[in-house]
């Protein structure tokens, strides 16, 4: 089963709370009241999907990226 490429995003919201959102979508996958839950729910969307996966900050700004499904590396085992 190919693995879908994109990325998802967890991104504060501007009423509070925090979304998962994927790339280039402006409408959320989910809203959650704290910033872990909100990665909970993101990583498991990323891993399922295959996608890459960003952590942003209240600034906006990207503070954590994981990659799931698209790392040129991945480990042996």
């Amino acid at each position: 089963m190919p693995k879908k490429s994109g990325s998802h995003h967890v991104v504060p919201n501007a009423d509070g709370g925090w979304d998962v959102k994927k790339g280039g979508s402006s409408r959320a996958s989910g809203h959650f009241d704290t910033k872990q839950e909100a990665i909970d729910a993101g990583r498991e969307i990323s891993r399922n999907q295959g996608t890459e996966f960003f952590i942003h900050g209240k600034d906006g700004k990207i503070q954590r990226k994981d990659s799931h499904g698209n790392d040129p590396f991945p480990p042996k085992g």
